[in-house]
């Protein structure tokens, strides 16, 4: 009956919410409901959303669900004699570079970085260029991340 199809989808969505990977909530997903069975005397409220929230779990298992990981637009403006080292340093915490831009005084280097690399940045960055470059960032996008650092992420989160 209609009346059930809320408590599938509140069931559903408390599922999505738990998280499959570690606990995450679950992101871009489209579910449907296709068929279901009523019983007249069995059939209730929380029945059709435990039924809701188990369908979701099943379906994940037999899915293949990637963590993914906040990537962060960063530009960094730096003097030409630190640029060398500037983009380096990017490039060991993951970052793709994007583009540079000649600036005043040096170049702006246009990076996509993972947000969980850039913790301490602002302090490696002040001291490889003389306390001469600054940085900006903002969230750009998610991005799966990759085998081995989502293998790390897992096992610290269930406490390895």
């Amino acid at each position: 009956p209609k009346d059930f199809v809320p408590a599938i989808e509140k069931g559903a969505r408390q599922s999505a919410d738990a998280g499959s990977l570690a606990g995450f909530p679950l992101i871009d997903l489209t579910i449907s409901l296709v068929a279901g069975g009523f019983h007249e005397v069995d059939s209730n409220e929380i029945a059709f959303t435990v039924a809701g929230s188990m369908a979701l779990k099943d379906a994940v298992k037999n899915a293949s669900p990637v963590l993914l990981e906040p990537l962060m637009a960063t530009e960094v403006v730096t003097p030409d004699v630190f640029m060398g080292n500037d983009i380096g340093d990017l490039s060991s915490r993951r970052g793709k570079v994007l583009g540079m831009a000649p600036r005043p005084g040096g170049q702006a280097v246009d990076a996509l970085v993972p947000l969980a690399e850039m913790f301490g940045y602002s302090t490696a960055l002040r001291s490889a260029t003389e306390g001469r470059a600054s940085y900006t960032m903002k969230f750009a996008q998610y991005a799966p991340v990759p085998p081995g650092e989502a293998e790390k992420v897992l096992l610290r989160v269930r406490g390895y």
